[in-house]
């Protein structure tokens, strides 16, 4: 995602505008609407049951929202940056290894946390690729699954959502220094 928003905010090709009008266009297309176009495609390919649908899905699906974000950030750095590493010789791929990538940490950072939480909390998207297997089942199905079995449980569910909080909240604090400044690194044009 980095790698074509440096390629749409920065590089000039015939038919830049109407590309980056289809990825933002994209953007409204929710995953829940293709379930079952992706489900018989994962059939045919044999990757139902497995994490890697779920990864393929979710990556596929969050790439435009990703795309328009970094491109606008990226498309806010300064141009002389730009031209003098392109007049010292440099290419487009070493531009963004070394100068494009350490600048977009905060705003990577910040696309994390969200399409971590995104994917964490999701529950249709993991129930319908991954099935009722339960030896690849992940966290949201097994709640789920005390739910229906133990719902008069209430102390395991209580421990179950614990549980689940703990990872969403170790990343959101040991990424919280990038996040504010992720969120307007791309607000403010100097």
């Amino acid at each position: 995602a980095a790698f074509a928003a440096y390629g749409f905010a920065w590089v000039r090709f015939p038919g830049r505008r109407l590309i980056f009008s289809i990825v933002v266009a994209l953007m409204v297309v929710p995953l829940q609407v293709s379930l079952v176009p992706v489900l018989s495609d994962y059939v045919r390919l044999g990757l139902n049951g497995t994490y890697l649908a779920v990864w393929l899905a979710h990556a596929g699906f969050g790439l435009p929202l990703a795309i328009y974000l970094l491109y606008n950030f990226i498309a806010s750095l300064p141009r002389e940056l730009l031209e003098a590493a392109t007049v010292d010789g440099a290419s487009h791929l070493k531009i963004f290894r070394s100068i494009i990538l350490p600048l977009a940490g905060p705003a990577l950072a910040s696309y994390a946390i969200f399409q971590f939480l995104w994917v964490w909390n999701d529950y249709l998207v993991s129930l319908i690729f991954i099935g009722s297997q339960p030896n690849v089942q992940v966290l949201t199905m097994r709640l789920a699954e005390i739910v229906g079995s133990r719902g008069n449980d209430w102390h395991l569910l209580t421990a179950g959502a614990f549980i689940s909080m703990i990872l969403p909240l170790a990343v959101f604090f040991s990424l919280q220094r990038y996040f504010v400044r992720g969120l307007t690194a791309g607000a403010v044009k100097s």
